[in-house]
């Protein structure tokens, strides 16, 4: 009878193919390799039994929303496509994997192992940057049984923290708002080289507007930022340090040969100020000459870290002096960094220092001089700084981003749904952690106002949701929990990215920055009380009543009933 019903959940479709060349993966380490070791035993037993040409369909989903959120962004796609694109055996490879088997093994399934690819897997996924909800699969593996293990462990890895990072950077962008510009700062904190990489491609991805690293820069095109350290400042211990003191006007008319002279001018005219000159008096003088000497340097990007010493009474009034000089001869400094201390009383006093300078010297434009901040950010440190009141107007972001300090995995899980045209289901006394069988359909419902209302998963024979049409909606384990809608608008969630051997069209993978845009667009189509962070809504996740019915069929039929004595 479950095969019956089965087949009744299930519907060709066939569209003319489509290829383009698709290059290997972006990191060297990603190999057939990357995989738990079970996952080469349990092909070895499938080969065995004769059981690994069986034609098998996973699901790969989450169970619960990170960070205590209600929405998750879906990241990661792109590099699984690119592997299985490229999945292929070397000979050194199964040289390594004789050797970590038991000598039991017959020879024979190393010469299958030399054979396989992944031209008979098909991959039906949810676009990469959209955004996503517990239970609905992410992707959808179909494929001979052994191969599709084989690729398991690498999907999860590649997916868990793309998607995972993603997220917290759409959650700090939220919290910041958009006009901030946020900057991701995290190489140096995270978790290797790759991680490294991964973060900063998938925080701009999830809303950042740049990154530190240079290496992610190259990659994928993510604009860099960055300015000096702490230890520049330090390393200088007068201005009578700097030889070189000329420096041409922007316009190139001119020359000034002491540019040195000029930033001290500078400093004694805010020092004899009515206004500023009760903020400080004598200013550190290293870190005048570290600020003079960057500015010789970079006289078109002049941004200063102001914290080496003290903000108020030496880093700002030095930048000042630096950044006046600049405006002198037609160059705009960018403006400050802070560090430590307290951000929220240190900017909107930097502020004020730099509307002062507006309005006493007639600089046009100074007084919204950028103020950036960082020093361990993270979604409450924003939080808080917004409702202190600050005038930051970008925030480096390292630690808490990079790292998921606040959670450190998705928990995607990978579960076979379908063998031989056989629905599977595994059943646990945590409901939460029952799969969802059989190849499904997914659909996302819209309403009125243009908001997404509800997931739907249905069987694959299932005629889909149609606008207007009164449509019942059922929690897959909760009798109580149903609702009926009625869409506006109805979008089909899987997408195919990779047909192997059959006929089916393949999506193109869209450029990194087009991911981006996508994330973004996505992200403000979701209601506002799903994306808060306190106390979001749940978005609702539901099946058709058909698969409703089956999977609580399917339960009955697979659980063992017990006997009381």
């Amino acid at each position: 009878m479950a095969a019956a019903v089965a087949n009744g959940l299930k519907k060709e479709q066939t569209r003319p193919n489509k290829c383009a060349v698709i290059s290997g993966p972006t990191n060297p380490m990603v190999t057939p390799l990357l995989t738990d070791l079970y996952q080469f035993t349990m092909a070895y037993s499938y080969w065995k039994a004769g059981k690994h040409d069986e034609r098998a369909v996973f699901d790969l989903y989450f169970r619960k929303n990170p960070f205590g959120g209600e929405y998750t962004i879906f990241a990661g796609l792109e590099e699984c496509i690119k592997f299985i694109a490229h999945f292929k055996l070397t000979e050194d490879e199964i040289a390594f994997i004789r050797s970590s088997l038991p000598p039991t093994c017959e020879g024979a399934f190393y010469g299958y192992l030399r054979g396989i690819n992944c031209s008979d897997v098909e991959i039906y996924s949810i676009p990469e940057g959209s955004v996503v909800f517990p239970k609905v699969p992410l992707m959808r593996i179909e494929g001979p049984i052994a191969v599709v293990q084989l690729l398991e462990t690498a999907f999860v890895n590649l997916i868990n923290y793309a998607s995972l990072v993603t997220t917290n950077a759409a959650r700090h962008r939220f919290v910041a708002g958009k006009s901030k510009l946020l900057l991701e700062f995290g190489l140096r904190r995270a978790q290797g080289p790759d991680g490294g990489i991964s973060a900063s491609k998938y925080c701009y991805m999830g809303g950042f507007d740049a990154t530190s690293n240079v290496a992610a820069g190259k990659l994928f095109g993510i604009p860099l930022r960055g300015t000096h350290s702490h230890a520049f400042v330090s390393s200088f211990l007068s201005p009578d340090e700097i030889t070189d003191k000329s420096l041409k006007h922007h316009d190139g008319s001119s020359v000034c040969k002491d540019f040195v002279s000029l930033v001290k001018t500078w400093l004694n005219k805010l020092k004899g100020s009515r206004i500023l000159g009760g903020i400080f008096s004598e200013t550190n003088q290293s870190e005048l000459a570290a600020f003079t000497s960057y500015g010789l340097a970079f006289p078109g990007s002049f941004l200063a870290l102001v914290d080496t010493y003290d903000v108020m009474r030496s880093g700002v009034p030095n930048f000042c002096a630096v950044a006046l000089a600049l405006n002198d001869l037609g160059y705009r400094a960018v403006g400050i960094r802070l560090d430590s201390g307290d951000l929220a009383y240190q900017s909107c006093e930097a502020r004020k220092f730099f509307q002062t300078i507006e309005k006493e010297f007639g600089v046009s434009g100074f007084g919204k001089m950028s103020i950036t901040a960082s020093n361990d950010l993270n979604e409450e440190t924003l939080d808080a700084l917004n409702k202190q009141g600050h005038e930051v107007d970008s925030f480096g972001i390292g630690t808490h981003l990079v790292t998921c300090y606040a959670q450190p995995s998705l928990g995607v899980v990978f579960k076979l749904v379908e063998i031989n045209n056989q629905p599977r289901i595994k059943l646990s006394e945590d409901v939460t952690k029952v799969s969802i069988p059989c190849k499904k359909r997914c659909f996302r419902l819209y309403g009125k106002e243009g908001y997404p209302l509800v997931d739907i998963m249905a069987g694959e024979n299932e005629p889909p949701p149609k606008v207007g049409e009164r449509i019942l909606c059922r929690h897959p384990f909760s009798e109580s929990k149903r609702a009926y809608v009625v869409p506006q608008r109805v979008e089909e969630l899987l997408k195919c990215f990779w047909p192997g051997s059959s006929d089916k069209k393949r999506e193109d993978l869209p450029p990194f920055k087009e991911i981006r845009e996508r994330c973004i667009k996505q992200l403000e189509q979701m209601r506002p009380d799903h994306m808060r962070k306190l106390n979001p809504t749940p978005y609702k996740v539901s099946v058709s009543a058909k698969l409703y019915d089956f999977i609580h069929f399917l339960w009955l039929n697979e659980a063992p009933v017990g006997e009381l004595q």
